[in-house]
């Protein structure tokens, strides 16, 4: 696709944008809110389930990274039974314009003559991204589901509890609707987009959001920094977090190679914070404070968020809230660490108070300090 200069300021707002569309993240599964940068709410520490209940990682010898299907209904209902805020999934649009729910670039499979094949999911029609892996359908037979590793390997995508592909629709209407919806704008790191592409895209995503959210709440983000600005362009009823691996991977766009230029991205577009690499964070603990000050909020994903003592770290650090893979175990460790302030529920006593103080680290000024400076130097080594 040919590259075209983005012009945000020359785009239009969507005619339609229902009343009904909420301006609020702050979720009734948690009762606690606080503000989430320009005027909106959110609750006072988000976790954030990745890909529903977790990711997968099929070669993991860790079962819980293969227990249930990934961006899958099934994966998002489990995970609505936990203390989450929001579900992070992947969005693309098939070829014939519907949103639906996948995290590759491209779906892998085998022939007749057992040759793997591979197409991407863009260029796929709707009924045809659905037949792959279990069917709705009783009785029906989809094709085998494949996925291609980190290091290049092919591996049949078996889990423990599979599950249909779906559509962002069906996730709407099937996922318990206080949960919210961090919504990703998903496009390939490899290919350069037409501006024009990327609007028939968001448009495409924002008109099933605005016809089936209701009051849910919802975040958008995206790695990439275009369609990141223009859905705040397009829309004004829901937040916009950049997405950045924080200066741990370097590409082409300079805006994705660190912390400072995902601030830069925020402040002049408009959106409201990041997503970024905890890695990248903790390797830049001085960005915090730099974001914060720009009042921008700070989400962080990676797999140092499924370490508890990771997460109330970040607690410590001022950081807003973590996407974890590890949903149960977080969920349990956040609400053994972070305890609510006093001024909103009372203050432990007796055998609760011992336990909060035996469960609870605590850090003067100077250890935390200490933390700070000695945190980058392992994390480069």
């Amino acid at each position: 696709m040919a590259l075209k200069a983005v012009h945000v300021s020359d785009v239009p707002n969507l005619d339609q944008v229902p009343e009904s569309a909420s301006l609020a993240l702050y979720s009734t599964r948690v009762p606690a809110a606080m503000e989430l940068g320009r005027g909106v709410k959110k609750p006072r520490f988000m976790v954030i389930g990745h890909r529903g209940k977790g990711m997968n990682v099929l070669q993991s010898s860790d079962s819980r990274m293969r227990a249930i299907k990934e961006n899958s209904i099934a994966s998002f209902n489990a995970a609505s039974a936990f203390p989450l805020d929001f579900i992070e999934f992947d969005v693309q649009v098939t070829k014939d314009n519907c949103p639906v729910i996948f995290h590759d670039d491209f779906i892998l499979s085998r022939d007749d003559n057992g040759n793997v094949f591979e197409k991407r999911i863009t260029e796929l029609g709707l009924s045809e991204f659905l037949c792959y892996g279990p069917q709705k359908e009783a009785g029906k037979e989809g094709h085998l589901l494949l996925r291609k590793t980190k290091d290049g390997k092919i591996v049949e995508w078996n889990v423990e509890t599979d599950d249909s592909l779906c559509t962002l629709q069906e996730a709407f209407l099937n996922v318990e609707p206080s949960l919210g919806f961090n919504v990703e704008l998903k496009f390939d790191d490899h290919i350069v987009y037409d501006q024009d592409y990327i609007i028939h895209v968001l448009e495409a995503v924002l008109q099933v959001v605005f016809g089936y959210a209701k009051d849910r709440p919802i975040i958008f983000s995206s790695f990439h920094p275009d369609a990141a600005l223009l859905v705040r362009k397009l829309q004004d009823n829901y937040p916009v977090f950049f997405l950045t691996n924080g200066g741990t991977e370097i590409f082409y766009d300079v805006r994705r190679n660190s912390l400072e230029e995902a601030i830069k991205v925020c402040l002049e577009g408009g959106l409201q914070g990041i997503v970024s690499e905890v890695k990248g964070v903790f390797a830049n603990p001085g960005a915090v404070t730099k974001i914060k000050d720009s009042k921008l909020s700070l989400l962080t994903y990676g797999k140092l968020n499924n370490v508890a003592e990771a997460v109330y770290l970040q607690h410590l650090m001022g950081i807003d809230g973590v996407i974890v893979d590890l949903v149960q175990e977080i969920t349990e460790a956040v609400s053994d660490l972070i305890m609510p302030s006093s001024d909103q529920e009372s203050v432990p006593q007796g055998d609760d108070a011992k336990e909060e103080l035996k469960s609870k680290p605590k850090f003067t000024q100077q250890e935390l300090s200490f933390l700070l400076k000695l945190i980058p130097k392992l994390i480069q080594l």
